[in-house]
């Protein structure tokens, strides 16, 4: 959520500006480019004339009405006061600003008369879709003090005339396509307080002249440019005023230079999702005493987490999952008098989890998953009236669950599974507004509570895999369950009806000998019925037969593969292209370097790389696949390369590395993927063209479960493998990687990547058989992504829930959907097929399999809610369209 802090922070910067900046006024006065006895009302006309306005966002502007006063037009006079006449003798006193973003407007940006307009010293026109390049006479604005041209379908090189803007206070060219290097010219703004280059194609190596000479700025962002070939910049230290520092997934390379700990100005540094390495500098957080926010998560940083970090006395956000940190998190974290979040999950850290000032705490976020904690869960983590979620999940915790565990009025999430956790459930009964509990995985005994029937808002509760006993409550039919997971344990009794008879819940209960009247369970009698003494002593005998079986064939295949390497028959780089590329395997596997890097997933980084003739590609190196032969990889991707529809990413072709290692390449599409669309500081996308990416995903995913000659599954849906083409038509990748790594290493993988498990079906955990209604809740997921506007893993910053439950929850407390629709698109039209999306979605992420539609009834609901004028229906419901 950084990137939304961020453009929050700009807006408001940008807002204050005209009034927080002293030269304004002066530079206001000045003249702009060689004066001409034009009135400024003509200029902007002039101007006016070379867009394209669909919405008539522009009509007040005519010659009839005084220019100050025309819509989107502000006027300020030199002292401050309000603009009036426009157009007088006092022209040359007035500061002129013109904010023009998020209007739909196209054409040409007609810089030459509005750079002529006199004090023309604030001009946005953001979120619009000229599709050009930098226009390089807005160089000749001279007194221009912020320009803001983000998200405004910007291609091309950054000029270096923008170097001229010597009065330029704040330079906003964010969420664009421009490429190339930073120009070092641009140091020449000295005055620069605010420099946005976030979320382009930005490359090569940064200029030390840039942050030597920009020491004004105090607000820097150069993330998600992921050409960028840099280490961090050790002259980023001398830029004393720095405040807000975002250099997220920008492919940074190397360590934190000692000098970045100079910033004792910094109030937000992110530097997730680059790759750095390395222990951190031992002073890190020393100086940092106003910083607010610390990310430095997905990342490969080592060592110990230095102990400074508890000088930071205003830290409220502290994230650094997905690194390789060992030892303790240090203790003076937990009590800084301001915390909201740790996010820590994924590393190696140790030790145990401090108790906590209940009184004095703010946390709200306890993240620790997947690491290596040992001992008790405090007493104090549920007392903190402000937590929300505590998850701390593949650990060694051990002991009882604390009876305090839901004192927090606020507790919506607890995930303690997989550790060494027992003795009794606690009678949770001031869970007020929990809707996930998971206690699955440890060695909890006695009943489950009933008192768990009396939570309003409790939807996922998954107890499996412990020893737990008695009947299920039948409480807990009074409960909106989505999951309901009580396998594996030692439960007796008649399961209750309604938690089997109806839509709602998916109930899993195998494992439970002593359970009657549910699905696959006897229906009448027989819980207590002892099991079969000849059942077990032949599963004895079939087990022996098979084991030795097993042994024979390994000792065989062993001697082969030593016979094999003995005669020359090792491993050998293998290149297999489905689409005439100039590529060799030797430069392909040269590519696969760090500074390369535009994405990561769950089975491998994905790299961008430039062919001889110029075009590029994707490669994706796949983690875990060095286990398949060149044969097996050979005829899995033979399958996939065959694959032709306008909705799938084509599969160019595959090299097979020494030690069994695969590299997948893919054709490229410029505009990213639908995770990069979504997760961008403005996704202003219009109803109709979201509409048009599901219906391609959809249409995709039919053609794979139900046209294709071999019957396919993706297994691995998520909008980042969602690429988008011209006019939003969507591509779906990533298609069968299971099919290469093996179904082992598939599961492996999705279970070490927690980002993305909001996209996994829950049935994935308990059943061994993949099937076609796995993707559908993945492309569920996927839709409410579209209908909300938010990203599926975190959707909002004060409910850190997933998507699904996040949606789910607020079914079950509003009854509505007003508070789910993204209000991106506010006509009557809209709002009712959004609508009926919601309905659509929900029916796509039901925990039951079974109540989920098939894709091919996704395709034709979605197309019913398309304006036939935009897309007409086609004879087939499959939408099946094949590419040459």
């Amino acid at each position: 959520m950084a990137t939304t802090a961020a453009t929050d922070i700009l807006l408001l910067f940008s807002a204050v500006l005209l009034l927080s900046t002293p030269s304004i006024a002066a530079s206001a006065s000045a003249p702009a480019v060689a004066a001409m006895p034009v009135q400024p009302q003509e200029l902007l006309l002039s101007f006016k004339a070379s867009l394209n306005d669909p919405s008539g966002a522009l009509l007040t502007w005519s010659r009839s009405t005084p220019y100050c006063n025309w819509s989107h037009v502000t006027c300020t006079t030199a002292a401050g006061g309000g603009g009036g006449g426009g157009g007088g003798g006092g022209d040359a006193d007035v500061a002129v600003g013109l904010s023009l973003q998020g209007l739909g407007l196209s054409g040409d940006i007609a810089a030459e008369p509005l750079c002529r307009v006199p004090g023309l010293a604030v001009l946005s026109l953001a979120s619009n879709t000229f599709n050009q390049s930098v226009p390089l006479e807005l160089s000749r604005c001279a007194t221009l003090v912020s320009l803001n041209l983000s998200s405004a379908g910007l291609w091309g090189p950054l000029p270096d005339q923008l170097a001229m803007l010597a009065s330029l206070a704040s330079l906003d060219l964010s969420g664009n396509d421009i490429e190339g290097q930073v120009p070092p010219g641009l140091a020449a703004l000295r005055g620069l307080q605010v420099l946005d280059l976030g979320g382009n194609r930005l490359s090569g190596v940064l200029h030390p002249a840039l942050f030597r000479n920009l020491t004004g700025l105090h607000f820097l962002d150069l993330s998600k440019n992921q050409f960028l070939e840099s280490e961090l910049p050790p002259e980023l230290g001398e830029m004393a005023g720095l405040r807000w520092l975002f250099l997220q997934g920008s492919g940074f390379t190397g360590g934190i230079p000692e000098n970045l700990l100079q910033l004792e100005q910094l109030e937000v540094l992110d530097l997730s999702m680059n790759s750095l390495t390395g222990a951190l500098p031992p002073a890190f957080g020393h100086n940092f005493r106003k910083l607010l926010s610390l990310d430095l998560s997905q990342n490969g940083f080592s060592g110990p987490f230095p102990n400074e970090i508890d000088k930071c006395v205003m830290l409220q956000r502290f994230q650094v999952q997905g690194n390789g940190f060992t030892g303790e998190l240090p203790a003076g974290l937990w009590s800084l008098p301001d915390l909201r979040v740790i996010r820590a999950e994924n590393n190696r850290f140790s030790g145990r989890l401090p108790e906590l000032s209940a009184a004095a705490s703010r946390l709200e976020q306890v993240q620790v998953d997947n690491n290596s904690f040992s001992g008790e869960i405090p007493r104090s983590i549920g007392m903190v009236r402000t937590m929300y979620r505590f998850t701390a999940s593949a650990n060694q915790l051990a002991g009882s669950l604390p009876d305090t565990l839901c004192d927090s009025p606020a507790m919506s999430i607890i995930n303690v599974s997989g550790n060494s956790l027992s003795g009794d459930i606690p009678e949770f009964t001031s869970c007020r507004r929990l809707v996930s509990l998971s206690l699955s995985g440890n060695a909890l005994t006695g009943p489950i509570p009933a008192s768990l029937g009396g939570l309003p808002v409790l939807t996922y509760i998954d107890v499996s895999s412990n020893g737990l006993t008695g009947a299920i409550p039948a409480e807990l039919q009074s409960l909106k369950l989505a999951l309901l997971n009580v396998s594996y344990n030692h439960l007796t009794g008649r399961v209750p009806p309604s938690l089997v008879s109806g839509v709602l819940p998916a109930v899993f209960l195998q494992g439970n000998p002593g359970l009657c009247g549910g699905p696959g369970l006897p229906a009448n009698g027989g819980c207590d019925a002892p099991p079969s003494t000849n059942h077990h002593q032949g599963l004895a005998l079939a087990a022996t037969v098979a084991s030795f079986v097993t042994g024979v064939l390994l000792m065989a295949l062993g001697a082969f593969a030593v016979c094999r390497r003995l005669h020359g028959g090792g491993d050998t780089t293998k290149l297999v292209l489905f689409y005439p590329i100039k590529i060799t395997g030797d430069e392909l596997l040269a590519a696969l370097h760090d500074k390369n890097v535009i994405g990561r997933g769950a089975f491998g980084k994905v790299y961008l790389i430039e062919l001889q003739d110029g075009q590029n590609v994707a490669a994706k190196k796949l983690i875990g696949s060095g286990n398949q032969t060149f044969r097996a990889v050979k005829n899995h991707m033979k399958i996939l390369g065959k694959i032709r529809h306008k909705n799938i990413a084509r599969l160019l072709g595959f090299c097979y590395s020494q030690g069994g290692e695969v590299s997948v390449i893919y054709e490229h599409l410029k505009m990213g993927s639908l995770q990069d669309l979504i997760c961008a500081p403005k996704f202003t996308v219009g109803w109709n063209d979201r509409l048009r990416i599901a219906i391609g995903v959809a249409q995709g995913l039919v053609y794979l479960h139900h046209d294709y000659t071999i019957r396919l599954l993706h297994r691995d849906l998520k909008s980042s493998n969602v690429l988008l083409g011209d006019d939003f038509e969507p591509k779906v990748a990533g298609i069968g990687i299971d099919r290469v790594v093996g179904d082992k290493a598939y599961r492996s993988s999705l279970a070490s990547d927690l980002n993305y498990s909001c996209y996994i079906a829950p049935e994935v955990n308990y059943t061994k058989k993949p099937t076609h209604l796995m993707d559908v809740y993945s492309f569920g997921v996927i839709l409410l992504e579209l209908i909300t506007g938010k990203p599926a893993e975190q959707p909002a910053s004060d409910d850190s829930v997933d998507i699904v439950r996040w949606v789910r929850r607020r079914i079950n407390v509003t009854d509505g959907s007003s508070q789910i629709l993204d209000p991106v698109d506010v006509s009557h039209a809209a709002q009712q097929g959004m609508q009926a999306a919601l309905e659509l979605a929900l029916r796509c992420t039901s925990v039951m399999p079974d109540q989920r539609p098939a894709m091919d009834e996704v395709v034709r609901s979605l197309q019913l809610l398309h304006s036939p004028q935009t897309l007409p229906l086609p004879p087939s419901f499959t939408g099946v369209a094949l590419e040459p």
